[in-house]
């Protein structure tokens, strides 16, 4: 496994829409694996393929419970709404305040190009939404209803 540089907010890459993945093999696999190295040594719960310079639809989560390995991922449910602080690894010392869906169901391949179905609340339900955002270009900078510097409040 390799860290990987992760990119930060200007970087063409992460405006990107990226590609789908087009098979699930052993280079998706190694990104996957080098994607959650760099994830735990910058002490991040998420990370997509854009913010290491990859424009492929690919993310790592982990929000304390596990690690999950998410190829081509969709959000097919939302339900509800809530509003916290979110940070990004590629926008350091930057907070902001988002509003996002509740609960969401998301449809995705495992690393074995499985297809596996997941509906996560709470912070996994953030994360996901952040890092599906990357997929789409979209920082969380865009759409934050306020900005601050600083230390998380969460």
């Amino acid at each position: 496994m390799s860290l990987l540089e992760i990119k930060k907010a200007g970087a063409p890459v992460l405006k990107e829409v990226c590609s789908p993945v087009e098979r699930v093999d052993k280079s998706i696999r190694i990104l996957l694996d080098d994607m959650a190295e760099t994830m735990y040594k910058a002490e991040g719960v998420g990370l997509a393929a854009p913010q290491v310079g990859e424009s492929v639809r690919v993310v790592v989560i982990d929000v304390g419970k596990g690690l999950i390995e998410f190829v081509n991922p969709v959000i097919i449910f939302r339900e509800g709404c809530a509003k916290d602080t979110e940070g990004c690894l590629s926008v350091p010392n930057l907070y902001g305040e988002v509003e996002r869906a509740a609960k969401v169901k998301v449809e995705f391949l495992n690393r074995w190009g499985k297809k596996k179905h997941l509906t996560a609340d709470g912070l996994l339900a953030r994360c996901i939404q952040h890092e599906l955002d990357h997929l789409e270009g979209r920082l969380f900078i865009d759409i934050a209803e306020s900005l601050h510097e600083g230390e998380s409040k969460s």
